[in-house]
């Protein structure tokens, strides 16, 4: 029995460490790999031959004070054919008054009403369902999309009619904390990076909630956006793959949005990203019995293995608590858990030459990244001990929620330079 605890022990050891050390290099390959099959000489978007009709649904609530930045870079996008609608779900501030004036103000734009606050799924829906394009992109209310981002959306869905849906490049704008300058980096070498292995992989975790582009006719195939799930975004990628429709990633199609930039509000944030995540495990778990569904069981597992990650890291860290602490006798001697040590130096190592693969490749799009290398490297200590005890209560929250319970959404950290401007005025 003492052996067999041993050797359990020390395959979680084992575990904690090669998996991240694994990944990393996974995702480095992959990227590397789709950056110089995909992308490195494609910069230059080449004249479309035709431009397809784009619906751009905007889900709003409580965004008075953002809204208007965001259609100001609407209207201007460098692209012939597209409409505008913005989704007010039951604000309780003047969304509905700005809404209306904007649809005063330019005939590209449309406005739809809910009374009550539905959650985004529902506000997606209700703009679907009067939309006019065959082709729809959504984004959050306080998003600044680039002008050319319509263009390399409709490049891909031109050249490719089993397209289902493609996600776009969300880039930091508020970089004015030690958070916000962390999670510019995060943009870049994590998310980034991570959806282009992906995508050389085969299938794409998620879009991006905040900027993504989609087919209508994908959409209404697999019964649009269901209103029971946190994370709206990762459970409408899963349908979609699902029913066989393809998930790109598009660098090119940029669109610049605030990050929270409090504790606080980082929190709210990565325990709703964590329990979206688990929901859509708990709900797609079907797909490991379906051998039609084979291409998604490598994605779907990493994913598992980065939950399982976790609870094996609180694991080792209780366990390490009761020896050292409370002297509870243990039959093997655990190390305390904090680098560095020979492996966490290693670990360190390849973390940082991810982040200088990832920032070079970025630095296409944003010249001024690599002075974020410095504050990225903080991302180890900071960010995976918030997302670690982000998972832990998410997911008991994610197995433990009512089915059918309808997700409603609060308006979010937007960064303390935006809150300050905010009040100023």
């Amino acid at each position: 029995m003492k052996e067999i605890f041993i050797s359990a022990i020390q395959a979680v050891c084992d575990f904690v460490y090669l998996y991240p050390l694994f990944m990393s290099f996974v995702w480095m390959i992959g990227a590397l790999i789709f950056y110089f099959r995909l992308e490195r000489n494609n910069k230059t978007l080449p004249e479309l031959q035709e431009h397809p009709f784009f619906s751009v649904l905007v889900p709003c609530h409580n965004e008075q004070d953002q809204l208007s930045d965001t259609v100001a870079h609407l209207v201007e996008l460098n692209y012939p054919n597209y409409e505008i609608i913005l989704i007010d779900d039951g604000s309780t501030d003047d969304t509905a008054e700005h809404i209306h004036g904007f649809c005063k103000q330019h005939d590209r734009v449309r406005g739809v009403y809910l009374k009550q606050n539905q959650g985004k799924a529902t506000a997606l829906n209700a703009g679907c369902l009067v939309s006019k394009g065959d082709l729809l992109l959504t984004i959050d209310a306080d998003a600044l999309l680039d002008k050319e981002c319509l263009k390399w959306m409709a490049l891909q869905f031109i050249q490719n009619p089993r397209v289902g849906a493609i996600t776009g490049n969300p880039r930091v704008l508020n970089r004015t904390t030690l958070l916000g300058k962390i999670q510019t980096g995060e943009y870049a070498t994590i998310i980034g990076f991570i959806k282009r292995a992906q995508r050389i992989l085969g299938k794409v975790l998620t879009v991006s909630g905040v900027v993504a582009a989609f087919r209508k006719e994908a959409v209404a195939s697999v019964g649009f956006w269901d209103t029971d799930m946190i994370t709206e975004d990762i459970d409408i990628t899963w349908k979609l793959e699902k029913h066989f429709w393809d998930i790109r990633f598009e660098p090119r199609a940029i669109c610049w949005i605030l990050v929270p930039e409090t504790i606080n509000g980082l929190w709210k944030q990565r325990v709703r990203w964590a329990q979206g995540g688990v929901e859509v495990l708990k709900k797609h778990n079907d797909i490991i019995m379906n051998w039609k569904q084979r291409r998604l069981w490598l994605v779907y597992t990493e994913y598992a293995c980065s939950i399982l990650w976790v609870l094996a890291f609180w694991t080792l860290i209780i366990l390490w608590f009761e020896q050292a602490v409370l002297n509870v006798p243990l039959p093997i001697r655990l190390m305390p858990p904090a680098p560095p040590l020979w492996s966490g130096s290693i670990l360190a190592f390849v973390c940082l030459m991810q982040f200088a693969l990832s920032l070079y490749i970025d630095s296409h799009y944003d010249k001024r990244i690599f002075r974020y290398l410095f504050w990225v490297i903080w991302y180890p200590f900071v960010y995976w001990m918030i997302n670690a005890f982000a998972v832990v209560i998410a997911v008991p929250k994610a197995l433990l929620k009512k089915k059918g319970t309808r997700a409603i959404w609060t308006s979010p950290d937007r960064g303390i330079e935006t809150l300050q401007r905010l009040k100023e005025h």
